[in-house]
């Protein structure tokens, strides 16, 4: 795992560098050893570490310099055969296996991502899904605990949902929560994370956010998500609870559940609300309040 770990994280130049310069050492071992005895399985090594971590590309890249090297051998070694093709068949047989090898070892590790990203993301919004929202939550708060800066999240939940289901149908109600999530993401910053937790409830997770930036933040993204349901004669409002960890919370669960207490409040006093908390301290929690809408 440690040596997976070690190359995915070089850069694709590197890997590239390192591939091609196995594939020159291997061509010289293979050449001084002579014909009698085949090299192949030792070159898939190389091919594939290319391929998986750098691309299909980069795979082809070293697929043509293997073959070149093979090429070269046969030529070199032509006498050692009865018929100096046969050293060229041989080359461009082992090339089609490796070029075949490339093309399985791209479109499986393709296939495992999209399989990866499925788990990952909410089937209907393409947002990020509770379980992974919690696996990058409980990362953010271990970052903020060994780094001390603050990060904040917004839990939210679509004002009278059930009402576009039952008028408009559960169609309408779909793509409703799919112009929410395309809104937030569309708004939101690219180290910002927004989740569907089910339902009609969302939640945004914004990192290095203090609480005077997640307030403008909220506000902006309160201010897009309105226009985008009056634009599509969608006749629902968004309660919205925000906390704001100067200190990290003990857990995911903790830190969901204070954003989550805040919502409700926010729609037990009319819905259409902000309401916003700031934790500094463990001992110490600022009062939370409430920003109606305009």
């Amino acid at each position: 795992m440690r040596l997976t770990d070690f190359i995915g994280r070089r850069s694709r130049a590197t890997i590239t560098a390192a591939a091609l310069l196995a594939v020159m050492l291997l061509g010289v071992v293979d050449y001084l050893n002579g014909p009698d005895v085949s090299f192949l399985v030792f070159y898939t090594a190389p091919l594939y570490i290319a391929t998986w971590y750098a691309g299909r590309r980069v795979g082809l890249l070293v697929c043509g310099a293997i073959g070149l090297s093979w090429l070269l051998g046969a030529h070199l070694t032509s006498g050692h055969f009865s018929h100096p093709l046969i050293g060229y068949w041989n080359a461009a047989v082992r090339l089609g296996f490796m070029l075949l090898m490339t093309h399985v070892v791209a479109a499986f590790k393709k296939s495992l991502e999209q399989e990866q990203e499925m788990a990952r993301t909410d089937f209907l919004t393409g947002a990020v899904n509770g379980r992974h929202f919690a696996e990058l939550a409980s990362a953010e708060i271990g970052r903020a605990r060994r780094h001390a800066h603050p990060f904040s999240v917004a839990y939210m939940d679509v004002d009278d949902f059930k009402l576009v289901n039952d008028q408009l149908g559960h169609s309408a109600g779909d793509r409703l929560l799919k112009s929410v999530a395309e809104t937030l993401r569309r708004e939101v910053r690219s180290i910002d994370v927004v989740a569907r937790l089910g339902g009609d409830e969302f939640a945004v997770l914004m990192p290095e956010t203090d609480e005077r930036a997640a307030r403008a933040a909220v506000a902006r993204l309160r201010q897009r998500l309105a226009l985008s349901a009056h634009r599509h004669g969608r006749p629902v409002t968004f309660s919205i609870g925000v906390v704001t960890w100067e200190e990290p919370p003990a857990s995911f669960d903790e830190m969901l559940r204070r954003a989550d207490e805040l919502m409700y409040a926010a729609k037990r006093h009319g819905k259409n609300a902000v309401r916003h908390s700031s934790h500094q301290h463990s001992s110490h929690q600022q009062s939370a309040d409430c920003a109606d809408a305009a």
